[in-house]
């Protein structure tokens, strides 16, 4: 007999895609020294990345611009890496794809653009790794004081 699937399930993360460029930016991050104790993976850092951002207006206001004046003159057929985001963060995601910056008549940017924009704009920041391994943190407190903790 087949087992019942619990549709209310979520998984913790979602897995979604970043373009090569901004992936091996934050493999770098990955692998710094900076990075350490705990050593935080490409969820986090993905994660950190859209939460700032979406921070504030300005940088939300950041974000669009990147995407319609620098990414959109990228080979759409870049190469891309897959890459797991938690799910707070993919929420972010998924409403900027749903934003009226980004519905008809305007131009329709998928959410792997949206998310490899995140991480440019982060990294065109003045201590850009610092700012992100900072953001890590406060989303990994964040998860954890909402019962997210990696003991549950």
């Amino acid at each position: 007999m087949a087992t019942r699937i619990d549709c209310d399930e979520r998984r913790p993360t979602v897995q979604t895609r970043v373009w090569i460029d901004e992936h091996d930016w934050l493999h770098g991050i990955f692998k710094s020294p900076h990075n350490t104790s705990p050593r935080f993976r490409f969820p986090d850092l993905l994660s950190a990345c859209v939460s700032l951002a979406f921070r504030d207006s300005a940088n939300q206001a950041r974000l669009i611009t990147y995407v319609l004046t620098q990414l959109s003159l990228r080979d759409p057929k870049t190469e891309r890496r897959s890459c797991d985001i938690w799910a707070p963060q993919f929420e972010l995601l998924l409403d900027a794809h749903r934003g009226p910056w980004n519905s008809f008549p305007n131009s329709k940017f998928d959410i792997d653009a949206i998310a490899t924009a995140c991480v440019a704009v982060s990294r065109l920041s003045g201590d850009a790794v610092a700012s992100v391994l900072r953001q890590v943190r406060a989303n990994f407190r964040a998860r954890c004081s909402t019962g997210n903790s990696p003991l549950n």
